[in-house]
């Protein structure tokens, strides 16, 4: 580990804290402000969130942990799920219901901490090996290919049905808007592989420019939504009990609460990489439970007013990679960044006006990425395919996930896609034998 540039508790000087934390808010603003495009939610409340959920983070792990949080990607297709798809208008049918379910997760989060405080974590890591993690986070990538494809080549076209003699809306491909997508995706291909100073963290938010900017050029862009809109926009908030009725379901928890033994496995990952990045065994402490309740309560807090579900996010430990400041005041000025910034009408309205083409471009990258990152998994942790026991789990586990099989009791009771495929996925790896006694030794070092 190089020396720091600024240590975790170290004050940088004002003109440093605005630069500094500019940087961050600019590394997680792609990424973040995609997942509420793509399922119909709004990009200034998960702003909004994500820094309130940060500023959570920081207060909880007791600024020992300078991560940031911002939207979950791995909960997409279940707020989907949840709130029954989009309407013709891209917004949520009944994003209601995928807010309770965001709800659900955090409780979820804390009652996984709390377990972890008074019996440690062994049995976790037992529980979610990489046999059993890696495959989820392969179908959270690959089930979300076709969406992403579809963004990107085609766009919706009003015809008249003479069978039902009715206006319908379909899908017809445009090659301008996939050129769009084209050069989105290369754009930020570019910044990812030939960047190796601080642009290389932030190829989301780079490719979003490029892609738009040549938007602009070709008269796909409508500009009136930033003609018409103020500077200063309250983001649209969705409390419960006023702006939708509180009622759980099992549907609602079942299509968004077992995604949770995914992205624990995620913010484990996350801890123990930051830990190495600035010298630090966060595990250990501020301890893992501290770090889960953190991230549990910043997605409770954020689904509460409206914003999807959170995590830490990668792009800003590559920022504290490549800088080396590691100072917590820092992401604590990003997070306050990300709130001002949620306020500013214009800014907000120029979110809106991205061609669906532009953000099909950078899924097709980002869900590859978290694909891939799935298979990375298997490969660092030497997975052996030679042995049918890993075989079988993580190919039930792919069909299942990819293939969207669901289990349906009744119309109120459904559970199908990738969080069956993970149930299924722990169900298997706990009962075949041959299990690996020794699964989470290795994070005892760490």
């Amino acid at each position: 580990m190089s020396k720091a540039v600024l240590d975790i508790n170290d004050k940088p000087s004002s003109l440093q804290l605005v630069t500094l934390s500019f940087q961050h808010m600019f590394a997680m603003f792609g990424a973040t402000i995609l997942v509420p495009k793509l399922v119909g939610l709004s990009p200034a409340i998960a702003l909004l969130t994500s820094g309130i959920a940060t500023i959570v983070f920081l207060l909880i792990t007791q600024f020992k942990v300078p991560a940031y949080l911002g939207s979950s990607f791995a909960f997409i297709a279940p707020i989907l799920v949840a709130a029954g798809g989009l309407d013709g208008d891209n917004m949520s049918v009944n994003p209601g219901n995928a807010m309770i379910g965001a709800m659900a997760v955090g409780v979820t989060y804390g009652i996984v901490s709390l377990i972890i405080w008074k019996t440690g974590y062994r049995w976790l890591m037992k529980l979610l090996p990489p046999i059993v993690v890696a495959p989820v986070i392969m179908v959270i990538g690959l089930g979300l290919a076709g969406t992403a494809v579809d963004m990107a080549m085609n766009i919706p076209v009003e015809k008249f049905d003479e069978a039902t003699q009715q206006t319908i809306t379909v899908s017809e491909y445009s090659f301008k808007h996939f050129s769009a997508a084209l050069v989105t995706l290369f754009s930020a291909i570019i910044f990812t592989v030939y960047f190796k100073n601080i642009l290389s963290a932030m190829p989301i938010l780079l490719g979003l420019i490029i892609g738009y900017t040549y938007s602009c050029f070709i008269g796909i862009v409508d500009f009136t939504a930033i003609k018409e809109a103020s500077w200063f926009a309250m983001p649209e908030f969705l409390i419960p009990g006023i702006d939708y009725e509180f009622k759980i379901t099992s549907t609602i928890l079942l299509a968004m609460v077992p995604i949770v033994l995914v992205t624990i496995s995620e913010h484990i990952g996350h801890q123990l990489v930051l830990g190495k990045v600035v010298g630090r065994n966060y595990i250990k402490d501020p301890g893992l439970h501290r770090s889960i309740f953190a991230d549990g309560l910043g997605t409770f807090i954020s689904a509460f007013i409206g914003g999807p579900p959170k995590t830490t996010y990668g792009e800003n430990i590559g920022v504290l990679a490549i800088t080396r400041v590691y100072s917590v005041y820092v992401i604590m000025g990003a997070a306050v960044i990300a709130i001002i910034f949620s306020f500013v009408g214009k800014a907000m309205a120029l979110i809106q006006t991205i061609p669906t083409a532009v953000l099909g471009g950078i899924s097709i990258l980002l869900f590859g990425i978290i694909a891939s990152s799935g298979l990375r998994m298997l490969v660092e942790n030497n997975i052996d395919f030679g042995n049918n026991r890993n075989l079988v789990i993580s190919s039930v586990i792919l069909v299942i996930g990819i293939g969207g099989a669901a289990f349906e009791f009744t119309e109120a009771f459904k559970i199908e896609g990738m969080a069956l495929a993970a149930i299924i996925g722990v169900l298997l790896n706990l009962i075949l034998p041959g299990r690996d006694k020794n699964v989470g030794d290795i994070y005892e070092n760490e």
